[in-house]
């Protein structure tokens, strides 16, 4: 059975591969920044990439698809901002709405950061059940962290998950812990040996944890680096040195603490290596670090596409 989608807030496309991933055929994606419809398009020249303010997006066009997905920006529920939840103008959840009422889909998939869960926002995420509900959906709202389905950071995201009533009742969340994840030194140790640094061997040994979550900042805030200093810290121990990104592996003569590689940030969020990002080292970080891990979202496609699947299936009568 075919299954499309429309994503919204698509970024370099974590959420959009990993869906790709479980097999869904993106009808449309939407993104306002133009480095990473970049992106989408150089590893994906098939897909459809709208660019653009979501505002001015209408989804008529594709009403009845499967699944309609996104991961709608971040900072109006984060912790490391003032939380002004749907007071910050840059709350796009009630168009995520709007363009559900839409086109109607079978299915609803949204991500966001951990704040969401907070107190403060019990109101805010019941009216969107609330909402949800009157267009007929059964909605959900469960934290998921990466790291409990093979990706080497803990990252902890809220995913929010509506299905029509009649295959509401054949979802089940996808599994944690399937997957061990690899350590940072296993996952990056050929990356970081690849220029003949002599210390490879060492760092591995001391990078024996998974990694804190990265974070990918904004364009009004510095430049790429591994985040606060509290994540600094936790990079320290892992014998990275958080305060940049480098332009390239450590070479033979390195000596010290190395950055991570734009390459590198990208295992540690769970993308193939085959996935490029366009741009500059700045512009390429932000998108890895604003990315969902694909993992993440294959495993909850996964999911969905089995509610949609079992809910499609002839049902025995009973006489």
């Amino acid at each position: 059975m075919s299954f499309s989608s429309i994503e919204i807030c698509a970024g370099a496309g974590g959420q959009a591969l990993g869906l790709d991933q479980a097999g869904f055929e993106h009808a449309c994606l939407v993104e306002i920044d133009k480095a990473a419809c970049q992106t989408l398009r150089f590893n994906r020249p098939a897909w459809h990439v709208v660019e653009g303010d979501l505002h001015h997006f209408s989804a008529d066009r594709w009403r009845g698809l499967e699944l309609f997905a996104g991961g709608v920006p971040c900072p109006p529920f984060s912790k490391a901002g003032k939380q002004l939840g749907p007071e910050d103008e840059r709350d796009l959840f009630p168009e995520a709405l709007r363009l559900v009422s839409e086109c109607k889909p079978q299915a609803v998939m949204l991500e966001n950061v951990r704040g969401l869960l907070d107190s403060v926002f019990d109101d805010y995420r019941a009216k969107i059940i609330t909402d949800l509900k009157k267009l007929g959906y059964m909605a959900e709202w469960r934290l998921l962290n990466a790291s409990d389905f093979g990706v080497p950071q803990l990252r902890p995201r809220v995913v929010f998950v509506a299905l029509k009533s009649a295959a509401a009742r054949y979802f089940n969340w996808p599994t944690a812990g399937q997957e061990v994840p690899p350590t940072v030194g296993d996952a990056l140790f050929d990356l970081m040996a690849s220029g003949g640094w002599g210390g490879a061997k060492r760092w591995r040994e001391q990078a024996c944890d998974i990694a804190p979550t990265l974070v990918g900042g904004s364009k009004k805030h510095g430049g790429p680096d591994l985040g606060p200093t509290r994540a600094k810290k936790a990079w320290a121990a892992l014998g990275v040195d958080g305060k940049g990104i480098a332009d390239d592996v450590p070479a033979v003569d390195f000596v010290g603490m190395p950055r991570l590689t734009v390459r590198m940030a990208a295992r540690i969020q769970g993308f193939p290596d085959a996935w490029q990002f366009v741009g500059k080292k700045t512009s390429a970080y932000r998108q890895i670090g604003n990315a969902f891990p694909p993992p993440v979202a294959t495993a909850v496609g996964l999911q969905i596409q089995k509610a949609l699947n079992d809910a499609a299936k002839p049902k025995l009568k009973i006489a």
